[in-house]
Order: C-alpha cells, then structure tokens, then sequence
C-alpha cells in the first residue's frame, strides 16, 4: 500500500471562518509543483477535508492528474482530527492520497510510522510525503520521502 499526504497549499489569512478560507495564488502554485510529483503514481482515490483550501487544493491535483474519480470528502481530515481515527479509515483503498491540514497530517504521518503521537513530522503548505507498507497500521508504514514546492 502506498500513501500520500498533502497539506493544503497557502490560504488566506482571515476568512468568516477557519473552514471557509481559500487558497492564494501563490497556494494555487504550491499545490502545482506539488502535485508534478504525482504524475504516473497508482492513486486510486483522493480524499479531502470538506474544509474549502483542501478542497481546493484536491481538485487542482485532480485536474493536474486528469484524475477521474470525484474526491471524497470525509469529516475525519479537518485540521484538528485524531491521527489514531483517521488511521482507522485507511485500510479501504491500497493507493491513497489524502489532502488535509496542520497539525493532522503531521501528527498522522508521525504515527503511522512510530506509532506514538510524539513525533509529527514538519509539514509547509503543499508539502507531499509518501508513505508505504504492506498495511497501514501504527508503527507499520515507512516514510518513503517529503517533498516540499
């Protein structure tokens, strides 16, 4: 199995609400260079906070992929999530993107390959890291590379 966590790219910094802000230009970017490294891997499904800069940012890799299943959105990504439930979600699919927020992906990426929350892995707007293991289970999953736009 193979994953990949991407965190939004730049958004702005004020907005009616947290979940409400949008991607810059310079985000949009981000999310581009980002999402290069991308182009030919297996990814059977893309999965977004239904926050609106990771949605945003999916559909830009989806459309920069020619990717043609729709993005799931699921409540388990927004950027005060437990990386422990979110882990509970990811044995469904072998080749998996995930497009979330600070500090849930770092957190996540940290246990997925320590299997304790004490060690996040650093994670910039649209940094990509990918993971692998034969299940994704806490501790189990090795960090293969992050790569930052």
């Amino acid at each position: 199995m193979k994953l990949w966590v991407l965190r939004h790219g730049e958004a702005q910094a004020h907005a009616r609400s947290d979940a409400e802000r949008e991607l810059t230009a310079h985000g949009r970017e981000e999310v581009l260079r980002s999402a290069a490294e991308l182009i030919g891997q297996p990814i059977q499904a893309i999965l977004a906070s239904p926050y609106v800069r990771a949605q945003q940012t999916a559909q830009l890799v989806r459309e920069a992929l020619g990717f043609e299943p729709q993005i799931r959105t699921v409540p388990w990504l927004t950027p005060d999530s437990d990386p422990q439930e979110a882990a509970r979600h990811l044995d469904s699919v072998d080749n998996l993107l995930l497009v979330s927020h600070q500090p849930l992906v770092g957190n996540l990426i940290g246990y997925l390959q320590h299997g304790h929350l004490r060690a996040p892995q650093p994670m910039g707007t649209a940094s990509l890291a990918e993971l692998e293991a034969d299940l994704p289970l806490a501790g189990a999953m090795t960090l293969v590379s992050v790569k930052h736009p």
